[in-house]
């Protein structure tokens, strides 16, 4: 950083015009300096710890690499220069004198922060899932089957163009079968008509927990007849990296905000969503809930009550609230109270401190849907294997089978064999 954070950004704003572009330049990357300095620094300690976490992962997975979303590529590449590219046109406007300096500061600064807690967020996020897929790595030596060309996928660009929602990534864990992993995945797919709009309408104001797990092969979570309608998840796992998250609220949008009509409160998916919302308020019926969020012309809630919701709305095994920082023990007791919320807390980045959830993901892998799932073979075995089944005149997989089945009936002889 030759440039310090002390340099006058209004003098140079004030000295250049709009067609000298390394003076806006100058302009944006001085202003970056004098109010984003530290949050860069910090940004950069996490995104090393986010690297170290993919580079492990894709070294013991044998994967080909992660793949991020373009935004969150960009500010992993370079914090500073992510949030300088964000200034561009606010620059120009302030040097053609469409907007004032204060005007500027405070659009700007506000751009800044923006950028800088959402790529925070995503950043803790991706680490803890990773951090998760990194502890079943050394404990279980899993397998990625999915994405076919081998990367973990981090990201969701284009992914529902199908009219589908398929995973992110999914692990074939030896032993227990296969894990499916979705990461901010209940989202809109794309439609073609006025029928599969209504079948995608609900997929617009379905709540989007951090992550979810389900045991198996899960190529596809859209369920339009469920409530909600997606497939029920065996493991939920939210990520709160703000050390304050549970003092905070947000509004939460989707079907809440809307006018309910006599049709959709007949329909089983809308009105199960109110029901769970009833549940969290404290209030006896749908009707009440809906009562309430009309009185009060909208809905926010406390982070505290969004986490009970997606447990009370989706019905997982298990949700686990995965805390950066130490939660009280009054706020851990009322999540934990619901006997389905797990807290895990003072986490940090102490990869350690999420083994449980590892160990539960083994826990709810299954066989299902593994009907195809891929034997990767030396080209020797791969060679023996096909000479056997042309000279018995049947099928590779059928021999394969039958030396399986022979395996397991002489243990002892393999045994002896692999000595």
């Amino acid at each position: 950083m030759a440039e310090s954070a002390s340099c006058d950004w209004k003098l140079i704003a004030a000295t250049i015009s709009d067609e000298d572009e390394k003076g806006l330049e100058r302009l944006r990357l001085c202003f970056v300096r004098t109010h984003a300095l530290e949050m860069i620094e910090e940004a950069r300690a996490w995104i090393a710890r986010l690297k170290e976490e993919m580079s492990r992962a894709v070294e013991l997975l044998g994967a080909r690499g992660v793949l991020l979303s373009k935004e969150m590529k960009s500010f992993v590449n370079d914090p500073e220069r992510h949030l300088v590219k964000k200034l561009f046109i606010y620059s120009h406007d302030l040097v053609k004198g469409k907007m004032g300096i204060e005007e500027y500061e405070r659009t700007a600064l506000a751009a800044i922060r923006t950028s800088i807690k959402t790529n925070m967020r995503s950043i803790y996020e991706s680490w803890v899932l990773l951090a998760i897929v990194n502890l079943l790595i050394e404990k279980r030596r899993p397998r990625l089957i999915y994405p076919e060309h081998g990367s973990l996928l981090l990201e969701r660009s284009g992914r529902q163009r199908s009219g589908r929602i398929p995973p992110n990534f999914v692990l074939h864990i030896p032993g227990h079968g296969a894990a499916s992993f979705f990461l901010e995945a209940p989202r809109p797919v794309s439609w073609g008509d006025t029928r599969d709009l209504a079948r995608a309408w609900k997929l617009y104001v379905a709540l989007r927990p951090d992550m979810l797990v389900y045991g198996g092969l899960v190529t596809d979570i859209v369920s339009p007849d469920s409530n909600p309608p997606i497939k029920r998840p065996d493991i939920v796992i939210e990520v709160k990296e703000l050390s304050d998250w549970y003092t905070r609220s947000r509004e939460v949008r989707g079907p809440f905000a809307a006018t309910m009509t006599a049709e959709e409160w007949r329909n089983r998916w809308i009105r199960g969503l109110w029901s769970g919302l009833a549940d969290v308020l404290g209030v006896e019926s749908p009707e009440k809930a809906y009562e309430h969020v009309k009185k009060k012309r909208g809905l926010r809630l406390t982070e505290v009550q969004i986490v009970k919701l997606y447990a009370r709305i989706y019905k997982p095994k298990r949700l686990y609230l995965v805390s950066k920082e130490l939660v009280p023990e009054t706020i851990a007791s009322e999540l934990e109270s619901t006997g389905v919320i797990r807290v895990v807390d003072a986490v940090g980045f102490n990869r350690e401190r999420l083994g449980e959830i590892s160990d539960a993901v083994a826990s709810i892998a299954s066989y299902e849907g593994l009907n195809g799932l891929p034997l990767f073979l030396s080209s020797r075995v791969l060679r023996i294997l096909e000479s056997l089944a042309t000279e018995l005149g049947v099928e590779p997989e059928t021999v394969m089978e039958a030396a399986i089945r022979l395996a397991a009936e002489h243990r002892g002889l393999i045994r002896a064999v692999l000595r």
